[in-house]
């Protein structure tokens, strides 16, 4: 069986550098910051009093009062992305077979916000169980999905991956594989989040897992410097129309790139920490190079995981010089998240969306706020410092790896 090709035809994104498209490419390029002091809750008694939050964000400019209320912001995100992938794609609804249209998303955790919330109302009352009607379907991490395919009567396949931060990953790789084998032309992807709560900073907190730079947050996320003392906790959605090349083409879509592969791997080994010497990453890029019929020296751009973490992102790039060997150095390796913060479920699909907009403008977004170098990292490695660097880049390789040793990775390539 011939698998049929897959490819962009859409974008769209909510961050915490940009609330549109456009906006965010201007906040990669430029090398923006959107890390801040929190401003959702009084963080006096947290040990991390910043994050990266949406700015600017008023929920009634998209949807109306009551609207609004029954939707977690993380369900609020994803419809906001996604209308504007819909746009951007250039889809008539009229015209397409709904039955082939589907959904599929990318949520770590869902309705965090309002399971707190709901939770502590009903701590603070007498014992009488009084919670919101919508509370369950406001909570639940496929509901975000599921309100996309409702807005728009999109029947084909619906459902979220959850696999902790590489879920939105993970979706991209199941709408490749739907299309690539004739189930579908169209299908929404991507993910979204909206962790920035009590529980989920007090969460992340008591695992020692975040940065607690209060004195300077909008340097905090530094990936690969060697002063790096966790990550900074974003929210947001990125959306991507994938589609059947021939439906593209045969509408005349704009096409940003090819969707040429993807892979997916374990760790096998902790909870939480990668495993030192990168063994289910390594494998995890090669499965990907695999899939996508592509060898090593053919990748021009990878956008890491990169967490600011002590651990992953030295694991993470040895992997890398394992797996590209004499070639990675000639890679221009970059981590948005030091920019856009760590968007748990959704950092998928917004990396993917930076590496297919580094290949539309020819452009790598930087690594920024890095000013110590880690004598564990290899010096020849183009980390992309400081500063967006010019490049052809034709084909570009997304790295997200989730709690649980969950690891995924996509590759674009620019059409041809």
């Amino acid at each position: 069986m011939e698998l049929k090709r897959v490819v962009v035809t859409g974008l769209g994104a909510l961050t915490p550098i940009g609330n549109t498209l456009d906006e965010y490419w201007e906040g990669l390029s430029s090398g923006k910051s959107g890390s801040a002091p929190i401003t959702y809750y009084d963080t006096e008694k947290f040990k991390t009093k910043f994050a990266c939050e949406i700015k600017n964000y008023d929920p009634q400019a998209y949807f109306d009062r009551k609207e609004a209320r029954k939707l977690d912001r993380f369900t609020q995100y994803a419809l906001i992305s996604s209308d504007e992938a819909i746009a951007d794609a250039g889809l008539d609804l009229n015209a397409l077979d709904k039955f082939r249209v589907g959904v599929i998303w990318g949520a770590g955790i869902g309705g965090l916000e309002t399971f707190q919330n709901e939770v502590m109302d009903f701590a603070k009352g007498d014992g009488t169980p009084r919670f919101n009607p919508f509370f369950i379907p406001k909570m639940i991490a496929d509901i975000a999905p599921g309100n996309i395919s409702i807005k728009h009567g999109f029947m084909g396949p619906n459902y979220t991956t959850v696999s902790a931060c590489a879920s939105s990953a993970n979706a991209m790789i199941d709408a490749l594989n739907y299309i690539r084998l004739g189930y579908c032309d169209v299908i929404v992807t991507g993910g979204s989040e909206a962790a920035v709560t009590m529980a989920g900073m007090g969460g992340f907190n008591a695992m020692h897992a975040l940065s607690t730079r209060n004195d300077s947050p909008e340097t905090a996320s530094r990936p690969f410097d060697a002063t790096r003392d966790g990550f900074v906790l974003g929210e947001g959605a990125g959306a991507l129309i994938l589609e059947e090349y021939e439906h593209a083409k045969a509408r005349g879509a704009k096409i940003y790139a090819e969707l040429v592969g993807g892979g997916m791997s374990s760790d096998a080994y902790h909870m939480t920490a990668p495993h030192p010497d990168g063994i289910g990453v390594v494998r995890v890029m090669e499965n990907c190079l695999r899939d996508a019929g592509m060898k090593p020296e053919e990748i021009d751009a990878i956008n890491t995981h990169g967490t600011s973490t002590p651990l992953g992102d030295v694991a993470e790039l040895k992997a890398i010089s394992q797996v590209f060997g004499e070639h990675a150095p000639h890679i221009n390796i970059n981590s948005t998240k030091s920019m856009t913060g760590h968007l748990l479920g959704a950092a998928g699909a917004i990396e993917a969306i930076a590496s297919i907009l580094a290949m539309k403008h020819n452009l790598v977004p930087p690594t920024i706020n890095h000013s110590t170098v880690d004598e564990n990292i290899d010096p020849k490695l183009n980390l992309t410092l400081n500063k967006a660097q010019p490049r052809d880049v034709r084909v570009a390789m997304s790295n997200t790896f989730g709690f649980g040793g969950h690891n995924a990775c996509v590759i674009f390539k620019k059409i041809s």
